[in-house]
This record gives structure tokens, sequence and C-alpha cells, in this order.
């Protein structure tokens, strides 16, 4: 029987991934929250998978993280502010050769929930695939992308990678994943902030592309002082092919700020921020930014943290 997949976050990203691997078969559990989301979950009866015209119920099984069955192979796919809590609940369910998957945006708190689980085996990825949640449990496949994996460690590709081929989940493994987790970043870094500070689509940064490349500039010269410069090739090229593609698209962020939500402001512009100052790099119109949305979120009554 394959090792069960067990998903720990029902947003967006962990109903899209748990209906693609429950839909092709394969063993999958829900971690909700607490006795309450899993009293919800139950009466909506499973994940409603939206695509394009066509909706799916997919019933997959869930639990609270209270259960007592072991975990082999976990997918976190919640905020990356409340990655380390999430996990830290479940630490004492790992089995000693279970693997993490860490599907979280920006920087950090990959690095914090590896500490937190030193015997197990982290592994890093990023994805460019869209979703939203239309209501609880029903969530909206928006727009095909890519999933990068890799070990930090070095490790070799693990063979349940087959598994996101049968599952329809594009995917590649790569040698050099923090590349890629900054080079995330930085589009993030060039994108988001502004989507709110501007409250515009994607496609309203084209207004100002002068902002946009004085901020690429920026994050280029970051990117090479970390010792990733392949991660700042044709930087600004591509954040612009990005608001481009993407134009008629709300990010991430500015869906947050729009509904009450924290950002993960610490996990993008601030670790940005604290990186430019850890090598001594001047970098004045990240830190501006950072004080521009961290003044708006507290004038919203939002965490700026």
């Amino acid at each position: 029987m394959p090792t069960p997949w067990h998903i720990l976050g029902a947003g967006s990203m962990g109903m899209l991934w748990s209906a693609r691997l429950a839909r092709a078969g394969l063993p999958v559990t829900l971690i909700l929250r607490n006795g309450a989301r899993l009293q919800a979950y139950q009466a909506a009866q499973g994940v409603t998978l939206v695509e394009g015209e066509h909706s799916q119920l997919i019933p997959i099984r869930a639990q609270t993280p209270e259960a007592d069955e072991p975990v082999q192979r976990l997918l976190v796919t919640c905020k990356a502010y409340d990655a380390e809590h999430a996990v830290r609940q479940i630490a004492g369910r790992l089995s000693p050769d279970a693997e993490l998957i860490l599907l979280q945006n920006g920087l950090g708190s990959q690095q914090i929930v590896a500490d937190l689980v030193p015997r197990n085996r982290c592994i890093f990825a990023s994805s460019t695939e869209g979703a939203f949640r239309q209501s609880d449990w029903r969530v909206v496949f928006a727009g095909q992308g890519q999933t990068w994996l890799g070990d930090t460690s070095g490790g070799e590709a693990p063979q349940w990678l087959e598994e996101l081929q049968r599952s329809g989940i594009a995917h590649q493994w790569s040698p050099n994943i923090l590349s890629r987790l900054w080079r995330k970043l930085a589009l993030n870094c060039a994108i988001n902030p502004l989507t709110v500070l501007h409250d515009c689509r994607n496609g309203g940064l084209q207004a100002h592309s002068g902002e946009v490349g004085t901020l690429c500039t920026e994050l280029s010269r970051l990117l090479e002082d970390c010792g990733h410069p392949e991660a700042a090739i044709d930087l600004t090229a591509e954040v612009n092919r990005v608001i481009q593609a993407t134009a008629n698209n709300f990010s991430s962020m500015h869906q947050d700020v729009t509904q009450g939500r924290r950002t993960e402001i610490s996990y993008l512009l601030g670790y940005a921020c604290a990186a430019a100052a850890n090598h001594q790099l001047a970098a004045p119109h990240l830190q501006a930014l950072q004080q521009r949305l961290s003044n708006h979120l507290k004038q919203r009554g939002l965490p700026c943290n």
C-alpha cells in the first residue's frame, strides 16, 4: 500500500494538492486545526475542486492534530507564520523516517521547521500554481503552474515524485532549491507589496514600471550578494512577464489585506531587508517599501510582522 499523504493546512494549496492526490487514488488525510473545523469539514463531506466549468466533490479523510495515527509523509501548506506552531503540534506523531514537504511563501519558516525536526528529512518546495478558496472546502484551480522541490542537504529525489506525476501535479526536482526560493521571494517582493499600496490587480503595476524596476535592481543585487547570482538573471524581465500574465489577478497579499488577514510580510520583505542588513548592502527602496507597507497594515489594524 502506498505511504499515506498527511496534509497540514487546509488553505487553497492544501486543498488543491489533497484533491488531486486523492482523485488519483492515493491515500490522503487532511489535518485540520481543531474539532470545530473537523466538524464543519465533515458536514461538507469532502473537498470540492473547481476546474473551469467543472466541479467535483472529493471525499478525503480528515483528523485533528491530536489523533494518534503515525505520520510518515507530511505536506505542510499552512501560512509561513503558522508553520512552526502547526508542525510542533504533531511533531510527536512523526515516524523516525518521516519526510516533510514544506510549501510556504518566502524564506525563513522552512529553516525554522527543519531545525524543529532535525531527525527528519525536510524537502523545500516552491510553486507557481494558482488556486483560491471560493468558500470553505471549495477550491478553484486558477492556473496551471510548476512546483520545484529540493533538499538543501543534497539528497536524491524521492521515489514518491511519481505519485505527483500520476496526480497531474507538474513538478521538477531542483538540486539548488534555495535559488528557486530566493527567485520566488524576489518576484513576490517586487509585486505583492505594491499591489497592496496601490490597491490594484497585478496588471495595475504596469502604470508603476519605474518603481518596479528600481526594486528589481536592488533585489538583483541582493540575490547576487547572498550567493544566488543565477536567481538574479533577467529578474526585471520576469517580473514584468508575471505582471502581464497575471494582469487580472489580485496578489495573495492583496487578498489577505482585503479580507483582513495577516500577511507574510516578515517572510518576504522582512527577510529580504534583514538579509541586506546582514550583508551590509544598501537597499533604501526595499527598506522604504517595508516601512510603507508596515504603516499601511497598522492603519488597517493588521499585524506588521
